[in-house]
């Protein structure tokens, strides 16, 4: 059971992504999670606060159970597969971190930033406010997430996944190096 508790290798999940995003493009379905959240908010009754979720998503149904399905996996991978080893980054990484005052090579979410104790300081509280308000608004002007755009949207070939992608990777690489070293200096 040991080869469980090592992530995928990159031939292994790379197929698998490949397999499922063929398979919803031959049923005619588009990929994105964005979408599967914004039919489960309108399948709990947005639609009588807001009428961005006043449609019939019926019609969009099995991205519920597509939800459910990625929720549950998420938690076998987690409690089944985990082997409870720490997080290996390079030499380069663990400096850059050591920097900004946060351990490398602990655990996939350091403490430093993701701990209890840091959500209720308003650092901790304000990073993720304004960062859920920049992703929410970003996935609605970008007309879907970086799962639906990156692995649907260009492997259909549209310009407009391309466009977002060349704006997700941009956001990333100014958060990376920009953003995040003030934020934790």
């Amino acid at each position: 059971m040991s080869f469980l508790q090592q992530p995928f290798a990159w031939y292994i999940a790379g197929p698998l992504i490949a397999l499922n995003l063929f398979l919803l493009l031959y049923f005619g379905q588009r990929f994105g999670i964005s979408t599967g959240l914004k039919t489960t908010c309108a399948a709990l009754g947005a639609g009588s606060i807001s009428q961005f979720f006043k449609y019939n998503w019926k019609e969009e149904a099995w991205l519920l159970v597509y939800i459910v399905g990625t929720i549950i996996g998420g938690f076998i991978a987690f409690t089944f597969m985990n082997a409870g080893d720490v997080v290996i980054v390079s030499d380069n990484t663990k400096a850059a971190l050591e920097n900004m005052n946060i351990v490398a090579n602990q655990t996939f979410a350091p403490d430093e930033i993701f701990s209890i104790e840091n959500l209720f300081t308003l650092k901790g509280s304000s990073i993720l406010l304004i960062g859920g308000l920049l992703i929410g608004f970003g996935t609605r002007w970008a007309n879907g997430c970086t799962s639906g755009h990156a692995i649907s949207g260009l492997s259909d070939l549209q310009l407009p996944s391309l466009v977002a992608v060349i704006g997700f990777f941009i956001g990333g690489l100014l958060m990376t190096f920009l953003f995040i070293p003030l934020i934790f200096k």
